[in-house]
């Protein structure tokens, strides 16, 4: 199976070519002038090439686009829509900053999970590192002295022992939780834990601010291509991946389908926060609906980076804690006997 542009991918190829179209170039050459500038042998470069063979033989942008194989279908969908409003260019750069924005927000995501990963495997790691060599060690020592560590005054180091195995018990738990909810995430079962995060809250509130993110972006994307507002609304809709979101949208569309603007319909069911809906309104009503949309997915965006960072920030001294607890406890149990030996040396 080929593999299929990613989002920085498709938004240099959108910006690039919404600044070839706005200086006049035709579709045709514009991609045969990336493809130039394009050496690295990879799927843009796949794409570019493809897509001018295609193009070479009378057929739209769009239709060029769906033959590579390459690209999304929100994609395609968009620049079908540019086309039969002849607002093309626009809806390039819509693109360009849409898919900039979702690689943004998946780099965070990605290091949201990442890191407490990797510090789960170095809690695992210290934690079978202590039971293994370092707690047998004291162990070894302390039997000698006293012949029998069970019936020893020392016998409490055996506490160090019960602590270790329970704390490296709840952490492959909870590496295998985390394991298994990629599993799943990826192979369809999404909806499933998306339901189980949802209950939680930093993670539900992330992922209805990240849903409401892409619909925005989405609905400024179609409606600068043209699309009425119902259908670029219900296009949105597909974008979203969050069911609470989902639900308020429809709802909206129910308003729409009564003659309601969007920006209205929003205000009503409490879609954005309210000083956002008042600002939706208030674009709505000056005739600058799009802006007021992209500048709404400017502060969406900004707002999925800052609650993720805060989750990471929630979710990294937690970890830190336990490991820093863990091996204290632990490496104390061990050196109390150590020092009263030394003591009554001394």
């Amino acid at each position: 199976m080929r593999k299929k542009l990613d989002a920085l991918g498709i938004s240099a190829f959108c910006e690039s070519m919404g600044m070839m179209l706005q200086a006049g170039i035709q579709t045709e050459e514009a991609v045969a002038l990336l493809r130039q500038e394009s050496r690295r042998p990879g799927p843009l470069e796949t794409a570019l090439r493809e897509a001018q063979k295609e193009l070479e033989g009378g057929v739209s942008l769009s239709t060029a686009l769906e033959k590579t194989g390459l690209f999304p279908e929100y994609a395609l969908r968009m620049v079908r829509a540019g086309e039969s409003s002849g607002r093309l260019e626009d809806v390039m750069f819509r693109l360009g900053k849409y898919y900039a924005g979702q690689k943004v927000l998946s780099e965070k995501l990605k290091s949201a999970v990442t890191y407490p990963a990797a510090m789960l495997v170095l809690i695992i790691v210290v934690l079978v590192l202590m039971l293994c060599m370092v707690l047998p060690a004291f162990t070894q020592v302390y039997d000698r002295l006293t012949g029998s560590l069970a019936h020893s005054a020392y016998r409490y180091i055996q506490w160090a022992y019960g602590f270790c195995w329970a704390a490296l018990g709840v952490m492959i738990v909870l590496a295998a939780a985390l394991l298994l909810g990629l599993a799943l995430w990826n192979s369809g079962k999404r909806p499933l834990i998306e339901g189980l995060l949802l209950k939680l809250p930093p993670a539900g509130s992330l992922l209805r601010e990240m849903g409401m993110y892409r619909f925005t972006a989405a609905l400024a994307t179609f409606l600068a291509s043209g699309e009425v507002q119902d259908v670029a609304v219900a296009e949105s809709m597909k974008m979203v991946d969050c069911r609470p979101v989902e639900e308020k949208l429809e709802k909206c569309l129910k308003h729409l389908e009564e003659g309601h603007s969007i920006a209205q319909a929003a205000f009503d069911e409490q879609l954005f926060e309210p000083v956002y809906g008042r600002m939706l309104l208030a674009g709505e009503r000056s005739g600058s609906l799009e802006p007021v949309l992209w500048r709404l997915t400017e502060l969406l965006e900004e707002q999925c980076g800052a609650r993720t960072d805060r989750l990471v920030g929630i979710v990294d001294p937690l970890l830190s804690g336990v490991l820093l607890v863990t091996v204290g406890v632990s490496l104390l149990s061990v050196m109390l006997p150590l020092l009263g030996i030394m003591s009554s040396i001394g």
